[in-house]
């Protein structure tokens, strides 16, 4: 089964995460929006009208939110009202869009001005966050905002830069605790003690589709985001897992055992790779051939076929901090969580990592223009 027809059978067996408005749901339908810009397939189109049509009503209600709790997570799925929108014109994704930024303005913030990771985790700011809300902040405000808030955006990730950077190891660290009560939390810095492949994938990938709907014109801070990204590609490009060709589920520590190449994480990392490579964010001479190479090790060594059907396997199924007692952080923690096959958490990031690749074939040589997210 080629990489299209593995996609293809999953979609059309795919059933909705959790009841609730999710982020996981979103990975997945990211990547479908993806194919349909790489492609023009109306099909995956489709996918994503049909999903929303289900839960959004005509007055624009997400019939499915949970409001209240204030999760960060809650934003992701949102990224593909965009698209819906433009492509149908009908109202009611615009209208869910202008409630979903209602929500992430009334988003609690620590007191450096970071949004909250959620209500139960207040204080705190978690790599992962930055994927879920901040593209869709950027985009809402390159297009209907008139970009009077890319100031807020950009401080949100200088502030993680400053804070959650590991200078030495120059990879970033998962969560950070302003009030420092956690106890994950570092008393003096904060900061959970070790660097987790897919929160580093949220990052790159939170960065390099921010820079995407970023303003060229406003290049004072277009600049500063191409920065920021360059910085954090280069420092876990240099972890890479020489056997496999992949990236380590603790980037770091290649001699723990039961450390494994994780699939989420590594596809996030190509798709990073090849999209800033098609932006020319990074040398597309240089990195392209390197975020294909990425990309086919994924094929190669996690799409295998299990029982008369192709599975995408060594998924991290979720990872966090906390709350209290649970989730320390440690090396040996992450390596506890459960391993599984074909989850939205790692489809959706290899989707997506393919739509960059065949973007990339479509115009050998050359850029293929500036493409919406």
């Amino acid at each position: 089964m080629s990489v299209s027809s593995y996609i293809d059978s999953y979609l059309s067996g795919y059933k909705n995460y959790k009841e609730y408005w999710n982020y996981e749901d979103g990975c997945v339908l990211m990547g479908a929006k993806q194919l349909f810009l790489a492609t023009g397939d109306r099909k995956y189109l489709d996918f994503i009208t049909d999903y929303l049509y289900k839960l959004i009503d005509e007055n624009g209600v997400i019939t499915n939110y949970e409001t209240g709790k204030h999760n960060i997570d809650g934003f992701n799925p949102g990224k593909v009202l965009f698209i819906a929108y433009e492509e149908t014109g009908d109202e009611r994704f615009k209208k869910a869009l202008d409630f979903l930024m209602s929500q992430l303005g009334e988003q609690p913030r620590t007191k450096e001005g970071n949004f909250f990771h959620k209500s139960i985790y207040p204080y705190q700011v978690w790599l992962d966050g930055l994927y879920m809300a901040q593209p869709l902040y950027m985009e809402y405000e390159t297009k209907y905002g008139g970009k009077g808030n890319y100031s807020d955006i950009l401080k949100q990730f200088r502030n993680v830069r400053r804070i959650m950077r590991d200078p030495e190891k120059e990879l970033s660290y998962h969560g950070y605790d302003e009030a420092r009560e956690q106890p994950w939390a570092d008393k003096e810095t904060g900061l959970s003690p070790n660097f987790w492949l897919r929160s580093m994938g949220w990052y790159l990938m939170a960065l390099i589709d921010v820079i995407d709907s970023c303003s060229k014109e406003m290049y004072e801070y277009y600049d500063e985001f191409c920065e920021q990204f360059r910085e954090t590609l280069f420092g876990i490009l240099k972890y890479r897992d020489e056997k496999t060709g992949l990236f380590l589920q603790v980037i770091d520590h290649p001699e723990a055992e039961g450390n494994y190449a994780e699939t989420s994480g590594s596809a996030m990392v190509a798709y990073a790779v090849m999209k800033a490579s098609r932006l020319e964010v990074i040398s597309r001479e240089k990195y392209e051939a390197l975020g294909k190479d990425i990309f086919d090790c994924l094929v190669r060594e996690k799409l295998v076929s299990e029982n008369g059907s192709e599975h995408l396997k060594d998924i991290c199924w979720v990872a966090g901090l906390g709350p209290g007692e649970k989730r320390d952080g440690s090396v040996e923690y992450y390596l506890s969580e459960k391993i599984v096959s074909d989850d939205p958490k790692g489809v959706g990031p290899f989707m997506m990592a393919y739509a960059q690749k065949l973007m990339l074939e479509k115009n050998p040589g050359g850029t293929y223009g500036k493409q919406a997210l």
